[in-house]
């Protein structure tokens, strides 16, 4: 676990990255940027065989991000900037090429096109009512498992009702939507470590690969086989969808 004095970019290249922070966590596959800012305890996990870029910005440019965790598509200009102010597999202390008015413009471009660009839904806020906690560490433990809310609930002593509320209230999208979210990010590591469709749809939890398909390409914008090959979607104009309900 570290924390910095100032907000910082990380952009996977390539493979999947996790930043886990006390407000959740966020997913980074290949080609998006996530965004933590300043004084936020984090570390990073990688999955795969993965590129990781980091940037921190200063202060001027920080207060134009979210006060919070957060996960962008990376345009084209955007991807081209964070590989030219970080260099060869490295991050930006020791980026090469650049004198510091010409970093300060690129830095300055490349916090306009994440401005510009929507938001992923990558983010999985992390529970703290302790019923919530207890459900979320059984799926963390076992994203396959089909259990209804209702099951779940008699686990952690709570009834379907109360839940949902606590789902919505406090997390902001409701139980299946977050079940959905966490198999999605579960198969995106699935993926990265070279599980075939078919394989990670069953492992995460749905009755059949044309359902995971669906949900995964509803979050992430690509199918799982185009992801898994390694090629790039095109920024969207429009808003990513909501995460779709896992069948089975």
């Amino acid at each position: 676990m570290q924390t910095h004095t100032r907000g910082h970019l990380v952009y996977a290249a390539g493979g999947v990255l996790a930043v886990h922070t006390e407000h959740g966590t966020s997913i980074v596959p290949a080609d998006r940027v996530s965004w933590t800012p300043a004084g936020f305890t984090h570390h990073h996990r990688a999955h795969g065989d993965t590129d990781m870029r980091i940037v921190f910005l200063p202060p001027s440019l920080a207060r134009l991000m979210p006060d919070r965790p957060a996960v962008f598509l990376a345009s084209g200009l955007a991807r081209e900037v964070l590989l030219a102010l970080t260099g060869p597999r490295d991050h930006d202390d020791a980026a090469p090429g650049h004198s510091r008015s010409a970093r300060s413009r690129l830095l300055r471009v490349l916090v306009d096109e994440l401005h510009e660009a929507h938001e992923q839904p990558l983010h999985l806020p992390e529970p703290q009512d302790d019923r919530l906690r207890g459900i979320a560490r059984l799926l963390y433990e076992n994203p396959g498992d089909n259990s209804s809310l209702a099951e779940l609930g008699k686990t952690v002593g709570a009834g379907t009702r109360t839940l949902s509320r606590l789902f919505r209230d406090e997390l902001g999208m409701t139980f299946y939507e977050w079940r959905t979210q966490l198999r999605v990010y579960h198969a995106l590591v699935l993926l990265a470590e070279g599980h075939d469709t078919t394989r990670t749809a069953y492992a995460c939890g749905w009755a059949n690969p044309s359902g995971f398909i669906a949900a995964f390409t509803g979050i992430i914008g690509t199918t799982p086989g185009r992801y898994r090959n390694g090629r790039r979607t095109a920024p969207r104009a429009s808003r990513p969808p909501a995460a779709a309900k896992p069948q089975g």
